[in-house]
């Protein structure tokens, strides 16, 4: 068994050295970025860098090992404001459940909230008075185990859909992870996950096509062209994360964890954070991300919109005195550059 875990992480980690490849002058050229946004306000308290601890809903937006570290069923529905003055929402609502006493089923669903955009042509850039509201979507399917050894793996099959009223494209992501979890209290954990890996997308529809005249405007006949949507590839993120528990009473204790994330379009990121937590009643949470910025060198801006502070918190309480079934509140708020940051909250249910 310690073989095929040892395999199956030394493959990620080649499968890596291919993905990463590139470098920050990539930087714009992907797409279906709302693949690395984070719905969830538990883990966006940690700047999405808890890849080693991360448990249950969460741990598929960053290490889909983490899924199968839950007992029962966990029902998890969270609504971000994205970047604080964008007017964009982002909706999510993720279930898991326990299948026999080792493995995991999940499935989430997140969706982007843009509003109301006004449509402008070249006969009218103010706005025909008209609107339109893209559509992005994706859905994932996930499976993940535990292994006797303390071995968690997990996998995640993502369908990506982003669309208008006439241009629409389809895609399909598959996210991998492994968890460790080892000492006496199960006080140290290491993590790796690779996310987002899937083939291109392009966009086709009617969106694409225009009619022109053809033989002058006396003829009268016109022709409809189609123009071909170039390619994008997907976002793909490797993390590595390490974390360990410092008890402070038999109930009580602080948790410390650093974080590596390698972007394949973007600069790489490392992190810190620590989360305090009284009993399983109440958690206080806190993160610092920091960027190699290249901006010195290259004249240009390439951080990720997230650096800097994130901070959350989150409060669980049984349904009954005494009882296995909660329920929990979770508040996350992230720092960006630019605009006011983002505030993330959802509503937890295990039972």
């Amino acid at each position: 068994m310690i073989k095929n875990i040892t395999i199956l992480v030394f493959s990620m980690l080649l499968c890596s050295t291919f993905l990463f490849g590139g470098n920050p002058d990539r930087q714009g050229e992907a797409g279906a970025y709302e693949l690395i946004m984070n719905p969830w306000a538990r883990s966006a308290g940690l700047h999405t860098m808890n890849t080693a601890g991360i448990r249950g809903v969460e741990a598929m937006r960053l290490n889909v090992a983490g899924l199968s570290r839950i007992e029962g069923t966990e029902l998890l529905i969270g609504h971000t404001i994205y970047l604080a003055g964008t007017d964009i929402g982002m909706n999510a609502i993720g279930i898991a459940q326990k299948v026999g006493e080792k493995g995991t089923f999940g499935l989430s669903i997140m969706a982007l909230d843009i509003g109301d955009i006004a449509v402008t042509t070249t006969e009218s850039p103010e706005g025909t008075g008209a609107t339109f509201s893209p559509n992005f979507v994706n859905i994932g399917l996930s499976y993940a185990h535990l292994f006797e050894n303390k071995v968690s793996v997990g996998v995640t099959l993502r369908g990506i859909s982003e669309s208008t009223a006439d241009l629409q494209a389809f895609g399909f992501a598959i996210d991998a992870g492994v968890q460790y979890v080892t000492g006496d209290n199960d006080e140290f954990k290491f993590g790796i996950s690779l996310r987002n890996v899937g083939s291109p997308m392009t966009y086709k529809g009617e969106g694409l096509s225009r009619q022109v005249e053809v033989g002058g405007t006396v003829s009268g006949n016109t022709n409809t062209l189609s123009a071909r949507g170039a390619s994008f590839e997907l976002p793909s993120v490797l993390n590595i994360g390490l974390s360990y528990d410092f008890p402070l009473s038999e109930t009580n204790k602080i948790t410390v964890l650093g974080n590596f994330t390698s972007n394949s379009f973007s600069e790489d990121q490392l992190g810190i954070g620590a989360e305090f937590s009284l009993g399983s009643v109440f958690q206080l949470r806190a993160a610092y991300k920091y960027t190699n910025d290249s901006s010195e060198s290259s004249g240009i801006d390439k951080r990720p919109v997230y650096t800097g502070l994130a901070a959350g918190l989150s409060v669980v309480l049984p349904f009954k005195k005494g009882g296995e079934d909660k329920f929990g509140i979770d508040y996350g708020y992230r720092a960006s550059n630019p605009w006011d940051g983002s505030h993330s909250i959802a509503i937890r249910l295990n039972f």
